[in-house]
């Protein structure tokens, strides 16, 4: 959390827009004279709206942020006109959940509604709301939407500077062999095991354990990464639990320094969302205990109950991963075939700017390359976990990762090259590329064989460029690594990277 790299310092600029904009957006609800119950609604809203929304331009996200209260005002009225229906509430936010997953075959959009629909429920029961606030609820989302918009689109509108990374399309599939519907069904069952579960620990605070299913499902796309996520969920719970005995009970609620700490805990989010999920759920877990002392609630009692739901929660989910699993030995693969695919698509992109092509440009590729990537090292961190008892398949993952790694980095450097006007066409990059070709088609076979650049790898030329030399190195590293990860990768079936199971 303390050293890993932040390039223009975007994190930090973020986590402090997000306390801004939630601070905002708080302020206005108080102003407004609406209740506290309204107002940490509103508060919530914000953080959703600031944490959720992650559509690759600004419009779009202006467009899903203006597309929240379309699902969450619904959601609202169903919570809360269902507050003393306890089987009615408990199907309806089943059904919630089950379509607040299924949405995220859409990206990024329906990845957000869906969770905002999902979180819409859920503060109804932690503030146990009724149908008479509904109205200042309305409002409360409202002024918060705005606040928050505001402040990200007008007043600090980092992305258009710094545009956001493109989310990779989820992996395919139809019907049930499709990933988003499988967890929406694995999702479903574990919330209705957390549910059930939750309700004989506790009458009143059940929704714990809902709400900590839900989130070890968001963000994951394999049995392997769910395990993992409520295994970290769970430290990060612990640890907050264990700062919130030492912070959030002393204060007893006490107005200015509560707020001060809260702001403190969003930033936390933001600024580790990133980084470590454990740390993350610290944050957010301090944050719970904090507003609980505002509403006058929290007692040590309450804090050993948190855990406990949140240890029944990751139990859900255990078990909901076994229905229709989607094993992480498929999606690593999956993800991996996608990551050297891209670096073929990077590679001929540059290749056909160095040899003259203006609209050409691999840097597209290369922010693509670096997506993927994130992805692979989400699949392959069952495998790298510290506690992982699978020593050679450890060893074997992490070689991939480092391999993977070089190619980025010189993904990286042939894009910067490509990207000089002064460059120019040399003929030995086409011989170049063409190997580099090669060792994309050992580890992914096409489906229409087809050369990079031309039909045969052509003589060197005479006049070499210092643009092209620099290129030749990159591709040279291209080549070498991409030949080295045929090793990890294919090995005896007795020997996966990963389990199949």
């Amino acid at each position: 959390m303390f050293v890993a790299p932040d390039p223009g310092r975007v994190r930090l600029r973020v986590s402090s827009r997000a306390v801004l904009g939630i601070a905002l957006a708080v302020a206005a609800a108080e102003l407004c004279g609406l209740s506290l119950t309204a107002s940490i609604t509103g508060g919530l809203a914000a953080l959703l709206a600031l944490f959720t929304v992650g559509d690759p331009t600004v419009r779009r996200q202006a467009v899903t942020t203006a597309l929240l209260p379309a699902v969450g005002f619904p959601v609202l009225a169903l919570a809360t006109a269902l507050h003393g229906a306890p089987l009615l509430r408990d199907a309806s936010w089943l059904l919630v959940v089950f379509a607040g997953v299924y949405a995220r075959r859409w990206g990024p959009r329906g990845h957000a509604l869906g969770i905002f629909a999902f979180m819409m429920f859920f503060v109804t029961q932690f503030l146990h709301a009724l149908p008479a606030q509904l109205p200042e609820l309305y409002a409360a989302v409202g002024l918060a939407l705005a606040a928050s918009g505001t402040v990200r689109f007008l007043a600090w509108c980092i992305e258009r500077r710094v545009p956001p990374p493109a989310a990779p399309a989820p992996l395919p599939g139809k019907g049930l062999d499709r990933p988003t519907t499988r967890q929406a069904f694995q999702a479903t069952a574990a919330c209705a095991v957390a549910l059930a579960a939750g309700q004989f620990i506790s009458h009143e605070r059940w929704y714990w354990a809902v709400g900590t299913a839900w989130w070890i499902f968001v963000n994951t796309a394999s049995r392997g990464e769910t395990l993992v996520r409520g295994f970290r969920r769970v430290v990060g719970t612990v640890t907050g639990i264990a700062a919130g005995f030492l912070i959030a009970i002393p204060l007893a609620g006490a107005p200015a320094p509560t707020a001060a700490l809260v702001a403190v805990c969003v930033f936390g989010i933001f600024y580790t969302a990133a980084l470590s999920y454990s740390w993350m759920m610290f944050f957010v877990t301090v944050m719970a205990g904090l507003l609980y002392g505002l509403l006058g609630v929290l007692h040590p009692g309450l804090l050993v109950l948190r855990f406990e739901e949140t240890a029944v929660g990751a139990l859900g989910a255990a078990v909901g991963v076994a229905l229709l699993p989607v094993t992480t030995h498929a999606a690593t693969n999956a993800w991996i075939e996608r990551a050297v695919t891209c670096v073929h698509a990077c590679t001929t992109a540059a290749a056909r700017r160095l040899a003259g092509d203006p609209a050409a440009d691999p840097a597209p590729h290369a922010a693509e390359l670096e997506v993927l990537l994130g992805r692979v090292r989400l699949s392959l961190a069952p495998l790298v976990h510290p506690l992982s008892p699978l020593r050679a398949r450890k060893a074997r993952a992490r070689r991939v990762l480092a391999l993977l790694d070089d190619c980025a980095r010189e993904i990286r450097g042939l894009a910067a090259v490509a990207a000089d006007p002064d460059a120019s066409h040399d003929a030995r990059l086409a011989a170049a590329a063409w190997r580099v070709e090669a060792a994309v088609h050992a580890l992914v076979p096409p489906v229409h064989p087809a050369r990079l650049v031309g039909e045969t790898p052509a003589a060197p030329a005479v006049d070499r460029h210092p643009g092209a030399e620099a290129a030749l190195g990159h591709l040279h590293g291209l080549e070498r690594a991409l030949v080295e990860l045929a090793a990890p990768l294919r090995t005896a079936p007795s020997a996966p990277l990963v389990p199949a199971a």
